[in-house]
């Protein structure tokens, strides 16, 4: 499963070459609560179906009533790039499903060149990192390759948008954890990748759409190249696995790196990264463990549910409350029963 971000650009591109008028929104300014992050985008075609959002539901069907044939409208107009907002009053807000003092800026593009999103796509395939640059004032349109993933920014008169390549999440040890934790990611737009050398492991994987790496799993994220939307997580429970993988991890700029481990052995697991392998508290002070958030989780299932949600956290830069933390949590608790 790919982000919604390609699917919302691969969509309008097969449409726009099929020789449908496409109207691409962007959520462009948020104040106050709303439903959908800047940047987030959807695709609108001139007979009303729809690929992405940009609200619950309501906003999108304003957009399908004002440009589209759907309900006898008058069309797709052409021209210049819009923008629109809703929610200024409590009227709007609640009438478009914004919750309480929420409000929102659409950019809306109705002349998008399919060379124009033919080239975009085949950059994000090569794996590049593409900033997209559009002045409203002259529709004018910009590709530029980056090694940045800047933040989304819109001035009101210029947007600015980093897209791809999409994130990743490579595996170390399959096993019960790693298939609900790959078909997590993958319903969360990652690409999963997945190293266990062992055969008898790797035989009754089946989680399909996950990548299967073959070698050592140093050797494999060394090629597997993390860079800032990368993370990796080591649930194997092999040491001999585990360790050589997160050290070549924390020389990376993964934005997240974990192993899983009960208290005692992610503390193990430090000493021998400090006594044996040059490391240092600092050093490690980019390494999860024990991974996950503490919702009591006992089965697969729920560890594979708190340790995405740690994950999540980390990518959309939240900072989790201490009580949250499964150490922490942990020993609140066995204070709580003597």
């Amino acid at each position: 499963m790919e982000s919604i971000d390609l699917l919302v650009l691969r969509t309008t591109r097969d449409w726009l070459a099929t020789g449908h008028r496409v109207l691409l929104a962007t959520v462009a300014r948020t104040w106050g609560s709303s439903p959908r992050p800047v940047g987030s985008m959807m695709a609108l075609r001139s007979d009303g179906r729809v690929v992405g959002s940009v609200s619950g539901g309501c906003i999108e069907d304003d957009l399908i009533h004002r440009y589209t044939t759907a309900y006898g409208g008058p069309g797709m107009p052409g021209g210049l790039p819009q923008v629109v907002r809703y929610g200024v009053s409590a009227d709007e807000a609640h009438r478009f499903g914004l919750p309480c003092g929420g409000t929102l800026e659409l950019v809306l593009e109705f002349a998008l060149p399919l060379e124009h999103l033919e080239q975009l796509l085949a950059g994000l395939d090569d794996g590049s990192l593409i900033r997209r640059g559009l002045n409203l004032d002259s529709g004018d349109v910009s590709l530029a390759s980056t090694s940045t993933p800047d933040l989304f920014s819109f001035d009101g008169q210029r947007m600015l948008s980093t897209l791809g390549p999409g994130y990743r999440l490579l595996l170390i040890g399959a096993g019960a954890l790693a298939e609900y934790l790959a078909t997590m990611a993958l319903f969360n737009g990652f690409n999963v990748s997945l190293c266990d050398p062992r055969p008898e492991y790797t035989a009754g994987w089946n989680v399909a759409g996950v990548n299967l790496l073959p070698g050592m799993p140093d050797d494999v994220v060394r090629a597997f190249a993390a860079d800032v939307r990368s993370a990796i997580v080591a649930v194997s429970h092999d040491p001999k696995l585990d360790d050589l993988a997160l050290l070549e991890a924390l020389h990376s700029p993964a934005f997240y790196i974990g192993a899983i481990g009960s208290r005692r052995n992610s503390q193990l697991r430090r000493e021998r990264l400090i006594d044996h392998f040059g490391e240092s508290e600092t050093s490690l002070q980019r390494l999860h463990g024990p991974i996950g958030i503490y919702i009591g989780s006992k089965t697969p299932a729920e560890i594979a549910v708190s340790v995405m949600a740690e994950i999540l956290a980390a990518k959309n830069d939240v900072t989790l409350p201490g009580a949250v933390n499964v150490t922490q949590a942990k020993l609140t608790r066995e204070a709580s029963y003597r």
